[in-house]
């Protein structure tokens, strides 16, 4: 593991106390850092709305995020049971774990994942959320990894708390329930832009993402522009990238 970039790591998942905090793009940013950091396929964030229902949020790849929304529309996985315990739930072999979750056992290894690993977002009692690393090969994570997962969770779910905690009480469920929001808009921008342009959903999201990046804004409103079907204000948004392009990740900027 390298030791500069879990440095890097850690600087950036604690940058929350900025005046135009993205929570989308900070989620996301949390499950790149875990693929490259820790020995993961994919990645992705469920958090807990102001309900206490859990939602998809954040993703490394389609794959992981189609799985992330199976669990929940069937109410069953690893994933699911961290939240509900506040413990880790480790699947290291998803083959021999049908009798504990046979509909998710059976999705995630048609998605080729082989294991998952499924760390609390939690700050003492209250537990906000779950970070999923999924595997394409069977096999546990080590304890290395363990630690440092956790560790990127825990760093995740500080610096969320202390960013609600900075706005009056009484509009936490309503920031919450925005970034909820801001996830649907952002998937439909992913569809239009991967239709337009011939994409896969993971190509169109880097491509939407980076745009945002490159110019400041925020991913939420850039995608609403797009789909209120305003792309005369993002000419080159709408030009089909080479493929390097789609294929890059750009650093948070700071």
């Amino acid at each position: 593991m390298d030791g500069e970039q879990l440095a890097d790591a850690f600087v950036e998942l604690a940058d929350t106390m900025v005046a135009d905090f993205d929570v989308i793009d900070f989620l996301h940013t949390l499950t790149e850092r875990s693929v490259q950091l820790l020995d993961a396929s994919a990645a992705g964030v469920l958090l807990a709305d102001p309900r206490g229902e859990l939602r998809v949020v954040a993703a490394s790849t389609e794959a992981a995020r189609v799985l992330e929304l199976f669990q929940l529309q069937n109410d069953q996985g690893p994933c699911l049971d961290c939240f509900r315990t506040g413990k880790p739930v480790a699947a290291p072999d998803l083959t021999t774990a049908e009798q504990i979750w046979p509909q998710f056992t059976a999705a995630a290894r048609e998605a080729d994942f082989g294991a998952v690993q499924a760390l609390p977002m939690r700050l003492r009692t209250q537990v906000i959320g779950a970070l999923n690393l999924f595997r394409a090969a069977p096999g546990g994570f080590g304890q290395q990894d363990m630690r440092v997962g956790q560790a990127l969770a825990d760093v995740a779910t500080i610096g969320l708390l202390q960013q609600r905690s900075t706005r009056r009480s009484e509009t936490l469920n309503e920031q919450l329930q925005g970034a909820l929001n801001s996830r649907i808009v952002i998937e439909q921008a992913k569809g239009k832009l991967a239709e337009r342009l011939g994409l896969d959903m993971d190509q169109a999201f880097t491509v939407l993402r980076g745009y945002a990046r490159d110019r400041n804004l925020r991913l939420s409103d850039l995608a609403g522009a797009f789909i209120d079907g305003t792309p005369a204000d993002f000419p080159d948004l709408t030009t089909k990238p080479s493929p390097d392009r789609t294929t890059e990740r750009t650093p948070r900027g700071r």
